[in-house]
Formats: structure tokens, C-alpha cells, sequence
């Protein structure tokens, strides 16, 4: 008796370079991303110097380029963005030669640096465990193709046994044959994803063309 095997049952894994579509546009472009945030902050600086009164909140409005840096670039750059909004409260300080207390400065101070590091912080972490949910995808992708490759060729080295233990030479070595090939197919695939490393994902069976 000789047991076929569906050759998609043993098909490998489809692979697709791994940049995820949905990438905010802030992510997928960082010097866009910086160039708005200087925008940001050309734009309160602008603001605060023109406008208002040194009791006006309008250096709270740095927050904005700060919430973005951090958003964009993590950690350290929401940090760097906080102090560089503050590098240009000074500025508005020294331009407009404001008296500010040592409450003002705090005030001023903590909400830019607080918010760069924890947005930032946060983004870092969220990043961090997307990355890691990926990972453990493809092991669980390519541990369930392991095991439909174990099983698609003990199948055929199965039927090409019970081929030449029943005398069915001709079709024994057929069987024998296929199975190679399909040995060589699979390693050669294996070859090629190592090739291409980190730049490959594994898809799911019913996300395969």
C-alpha cells in the first residue's frame, strides 16, 4: 500500500520582508518627524516671544514637539526634547528678560522632562513587546511546520518501505525518490530563510499567496 502525501502539507512557510503596513508616519519617516517637531518649536518659541504675558501659559505649548520627539524616537529622545524645550524657555527668559522664581522654573520644567521620558519610556516598552510577539509567531510558524515536514516525509519514506517490501520495486524507488527531492526542497528553503535573516517573517497558512 502507497500513501500520498499533499505537497502543500509540506509547503514552507511563505515569508514577506517584515515592515509592518500600519507604521505610524512618524515612525516610517524620522527626519519628517524631526522637521516638524523644529517646526513645533520655532513655532511656541515664536509664539511666547510675541505674545502674552510672563504669567500666560504659552510655554506649556512645548509639550506638543516634546510628546512628538518622545513618541518618534523613544526614551531619549522625548528626554532631549524636554530639555530642549527648556533650553528655549531660557531664551524667552533672557530675550524678554523675565523674572521667573524658582516655583516657575519647576513648573516649567518638570511637565517637558516628566512627559519626554515616560511617553518616551512607554513607546520604548511597547515597541519591546511587539518585537518579542513577532518572535514568538515565527517560532510557533515554524514549529508547526516542522512538524508537517516530519510528517509529510516519514510518510513518503513509509510508502516507499512498504513499496519495496512488497516487491513493487518500480514504485518503491519513485516513492524514494520524491522523498529526497522533497528533503533537498525543504533544506534548500531552510538555506534561504537563514540567508535573509531578521528581513523575513513568517505569515500564517492563511495569509500565504
Amino acid at each position: 500500500m502507497q500513501t500520498t502525501t499533499s505537497t502543500a502539507a509540506a509547503s514552507p512557510v511563505a515569508l514577506t520582508p517584515a515592515v509592518p503596513h500600519d507604521e505610524l508616519w512618524f515612525r516610517a519617516h524620522p527626519r519628517l518627524a524631526l522637521a516638524v517637531v523644529t517646526l513645533l518649536f520655532a513655532g511656541v518659541l515664536a509664539l511666547r516671544l510675541s505674545v502674552g504675558e510672563p504669567v500666560d501659559g504659552y510655554s506649556m505649548l512645548f509639550v506638543f514637539p516634546v510628546a512628538l520627539a518622545a513618541v518618534a524616537f523613544g526614551a531619549r529622545g522625548g528626554l532631549l526634547a524636554g530639555v530642549v524645550g527648556l533650553a528655549l524657555v531660557a531664551v524667552w527668559v533672557l530675550a524678554r528678560d523675565v523674572d521667573l522664581s524658582v516655583a516657575g522654573w519647576v513648573t516649567r520644567a518638570l511637565p517637558l522632562l516628566l512627559l519626554g521620558y515616560l511617553l518616551g519610556r512607554a513607546v520604548d516598552r511597547g515597541q519591546r513587546a511587539e518585537a518579542e510577539r513577532r518572535r514568538l509567531e515565527v517560532a510557533a510558524a515554524l514549529h508547526r511546520e516542522a512538524i508537517e515536514i516530519n510528517d509529510s516525509l516519514v510518510q513518503r519514506m513509509s510508502a516507499a518501505k512498504w513499496a519495496l517490501e512488497a516487491g513493487r520495486t518500480d514504485s518503491g524507488l519513485e516513492a524514494l525518490v520524491e522523498a529526497i527531492g522533497e528533503a533537498h526542497r525543504l533544506v534548500s528553503d531552510l538555506i534561504r530563510r537563514a540567508e535573509m535573516g531578521d528581513h523575513a517573517v513568517v505569515l500564517p497558512r492563511d495569509a500565504r499567496p
